[in-house]
């Protein structure tokens, strides 16, 4: 299947070929490339050779229904969000698909006002969210996460220690540094792994519905409520639940969540009976919410509700050593979605990269690797073929440091060379088991040579010598 670069494309899966054109017709005029497909299996065909960002489906179709494709797509392309279309008897299904991953379902017959909101929610997300930042288990072999470095060994300790109780946890950090990998990875290694991992990003709903998006209604709520509709909390009953960019909650939702978090029960906008739920709720947020606290941004009884357990996820340029294990990844990623053969990357490259600040993280590594793969004209990824606005912020960056630190160009260059030696020669003998002379020969200089490295970066110890 097919991820490449963001579009705003549309596809529409259904058998009814009048339901198709009014679709078509209707979200042409709204702005979307549209294409359609007749059934499950012809849609996966389109996923294969085309770019597309939110995929609408009916559930019941010859061949291979929408279950079978949401399936397939969350599989082999997650980030891509599946709206389900479904008649009123069927809800029960569309549940189940929300469980299984589904972004959202919407009834026939529909308000069309309802479904454009759905899918605004859904591009909002996409592009809030834009990072196929989730390794398979087959891959990754310690909680779907790439890294080794000591921030995330801390991290994995957490994750080991709060993942079994039903502890509240805090995940902060910049965007793009994975925090969703996070609380994944607290929720498929508790006791509610076999249940619901529901999440939502705050940011991408509007605050006129998030009320509804969270605690679901009732039938007539509200023009366009035509049926009874579970929220968020609901549906992640004995399971979890992940709110990304809590910090951009509004005042009277933070009182909201606050009172769910102490009773576990709510009540459905339109709604006079109490719904009660037993959820593990996880956040996230790229805010200094201690901050929003002070400047009275943020509620601070539901700041301390929430940072029982906090895990701070640092930024890439925190944990350098990261940065090659997750730049080979990406490549062997890219290389299978696209179909391209990148068998490797210069030197020079991977020196750019560890000195590069990366402000936009993982998520913008990965997007830059995945831009170079896909033009690579070559085999091999050269310095030549990083982009040039990124080598114009790097030659910033590094003018910023000289004359900030009194150093002269020449220092730096000697500074940054040795980190990257002293990183290759611990890989080379990590890679040979701390094997001098198999490292030295790997490493191409003579067993003398690599010892006096060793000895200069302090790197004996390390290897038991």
């Amino acid at each position: 299947m097919k991820a490449g670069i963001f579009v705003n494309r549309i596809l529409i899966v259904d058998d009814e070929l009048n339901m198709l054109l009014v679709l078509e017709a209707m979200l042409q005029k709204e702005g979307y490339d549209v294409i359609t497909a007749s059934d499950g299996l012809e849609a996966l065909e389109i996923l294969e050779n085309d770019d597309v960002a939110v995929v609408v489906t009916d559930l019941k179709m010859p061949k291979l229904g929408g279950l079978g494709l949401l399936d397939r797509i969350v599989k082999d392309l997650p980030s891509i969000p599946v709206i389900i279309i479904t008649a009123h008897g069927t809800i029960t299904t569309a549940v189940k698909a929300l469980k299984k991953g589904a972004f959202d379902y919407i009834t026939k017959p529909f308000d069309q006002d309802d479904l454009k909101n759905v899918i605004s929610k859904a591009f909002k997300t996409r592009a809030i969210n834009e990072d196929e930042l989730i390794p398979s288990p087959a891959d990754i072999d310690r909680y779907d996460i790439i890294g080794s470095s000591k921030p995330m060994l801390v991290i994995y300790d957490l994750i080991k220690r709060v993942a079994p109780t039903m502890t509240t946890v805090l995940i902060t950090g910049e965007t793009g540094t994975g925090k969703e990998l996070i609380a994944s990875a607290i929720h498929r290694n508790s006791p509610q792994k076999d249940n619901p991992f529901i999440k939502i990003n705050c940011s991408a709903i509007a605050e006129n519905l998030l009320e509804s998006e969270l605690f679901g209604f009732e039938k007539g709520a509200f023009t366009g409520a035509v049926n009874k509709k579970q929220g968020r909390f609901e549906l992640a009953h004995k399971g979890t639940l992940f709110l990304d960019e809590i910090g951009d909650l509004p005042k009277d939702m933070q009182a909201k969540i606050l009172r769910v978090i102490q009773e576990q029960k709510f009540e459905r906008v339109g709604g006079l009976q109490t719904v009660k739920v037993d959820v593990r709720l996880v956040t996230a947020t790229n805010k200094n919410l201690l901050q929003d606290v002070k400047d009275g941004n943020f509620r601070e009884d539901l700041y301390y509700r929430l940072n029982v357990l906090p895990i701070h996820l640092p930024p890439l340029r925190e944990r350098r050593e990261d940065i090659d294990p997750l730049t080979d990844y990406f490549i062997d990623k890219f290389n299978k979605k696209l179909k391209r053969n990148v068998t490797g990357i210069d030197l020079g490259v991977r020196e750019f990269f560890n000195n590069y600040n990366w402000p936009g993280n993982i998520r913008e590594l990965e997007n830059i690797i995945e831009r170079l793969v896909l033009l690579a004209s070559k085999d091999t990824i050269t310095i030549e073929d990083i982009p040039a606005e990124i080598r114009d912020i790097a030659a910033a960056e590094n003018a910023d440091e000289l004359s900030k630190s009194g150093k002269s160009f020449k220092e730096i260059i000697k500074g940054r060379t040795e980190e990257i030696e002293r990183d290759i020669i611990k890989r080379a003998l990590e890679d040979c088991n701390g094997n001098v002379s198999k490292a030295a020969l790997q490493l191409g200089i003579s067993r003398k040579g690599l010892q006096l490295k060793m000895i200069r970066y302090d790197l004996r110890k390390a290897n038991g010598s």
